[in-house]
């Protein structure tokens, strides 16, 4: 077996070649960054006292590093869940492991959907699947508190990013780009398909931080129950390009971005959070890719992209980078001015 230590937690599993859901112990190292997001935003949040449900917790190491990272105030009780048969043994071992007590930690053995039956409210909903989110939204959206959280992890790209656009139509009922902007709007197609489904339980759902990387999108969205807000919301679902129905609003919080950027520890997170951090100030739809522009009006230079940042700006538009492309600025410039100044 091998000892993996992530954050303060550690795990030991069994050393695989490939990572799949076939494995014993599902643990995917790439998704660290995924974790770290989670507990940022939980420190970064006003709420104590949090009922927390890890219906797919695999390995159990997001449930490990949130015991072990997160003030002491912030979990009241916090349940894992996995139907793999050796789950409650690996999660009984970890915890000795991680010399982790208390009856704050609840386990359970079954499919997640069955647990959230059997289960009643939660503050903080983490669905973190292998592939679609689609088969567990319905059951963990009728489980999430007022004001409550829930976090949302799609990895099936290749349908929301335009790859597969009939496996879109049916998975998450818009058509997808395949163009630079494909990964900003396969994240707000995401968005707009939970929305949907939690509008039939009268709670609207907004995103409060949102990001895509890797494999995988993500998003974090804050529930309120009041029919007015849910009308709200669907009033922002619209069609953009050739693409859509999306969700039109913000992505972000600004408010709790900036608590993110002022509570991370982690060096290798800095550079994403500045830049979501800029980005999430511009409440635009899309963003300039300032490469592709350059190359189809056939201009001469590529500007430097800080330098057309600060030039855009001191003509009285924001602008920033952002994290879904390197090439990319994105700004409340119209597009012909853009073009005038490059």
């Amino acid at each position: 077996m091998q000892l993996i230590q992530e954050g303060k937690a550690k795990i030991r599993i069994k050393p695989e070649k490939i990572v799949s859901k076939d494995m014993p112990v599902f643990y995917n190292p790439i998704m660290k960054f995924n974790r770290d997001m989670a507990i940022l935003l939980l420190k970064s949040i006003n709420q104590t006292k949090l009922k927390i449900a890890l219906p797919l917790a695999a390995s159990g190491i997001r449930g490990f590093r949130f015991l072990l990272e997160l003030p002491k105030n912030k979990i009241e009780e916090i349940h894992f869940n996995d139907y793999n048969p050796n789950f409650k043994k690996t999660i009984q071992n970890n915890l000795i492991l991680n010399k982790i007590k208390g009856n704050k930690i609840k386990i359970h053995n079954t499919e997640a959907n069955l647990f959230f039956l059997q289960s009643t409210g939660f503050n903080y909903i983490d669905i973190d699947p292998f592939g679609t989110p689609n088969p567990f939204l319905e059951s963990s959206i009728k489980r999430l508190n007022r004001e409550g959280i829930l976090a949302v992890t799609a990895t099936d790209t290749s349908a929301l990013c335009g790859t597969y656009p009939k496996a879109c139509k049916r998975k998450y009922w818009a058509i997808p780009l395949r163009n630079e902007l494909m990964h900003e709007i396969g994240l707000r197609i995401l968005i707009r398909k939970i929305q949907l489904v939690a509008a039939q339980y009268e709670k609207a759902l907004t995103p409060i931080f949102s990001y895509s990387k890797d494999h995988y999108m993500r998003v974090f969205l804050k529930s309120e129950k009041r029919k007015s807000k849910v009308d709200e919301i669907l009033k922002q679902h619209k069609y953009f390009e050739n693409s859509g129905p999306i969700w039109t609003g913000s992505l972000w919080d600004p408010n709790l971005v900036n608590e993110m950027v002022k509570n991370n520890n982690v060096t290798e997170n800095y550079k994403i959070l500045k830049i979501i951090q800029g980005e999430s100030k511009i409440n635009t739809v899309g963003f300039y890719d300032i490469h592709k522009l350059v190359k189809r009006n056939k201009l001469k230079k590529i500007p430097k992209k800080a330098d057309l940042i600060k030039l855009i700006k001191k003509l009285g538009y924001r602008a920033s980078e952002t994290h879904f492309n390197p090439e990319a600025i994105k700004s409340d410039i119209p597009f012909k001015k853009l073009l005038t100044l490059l």
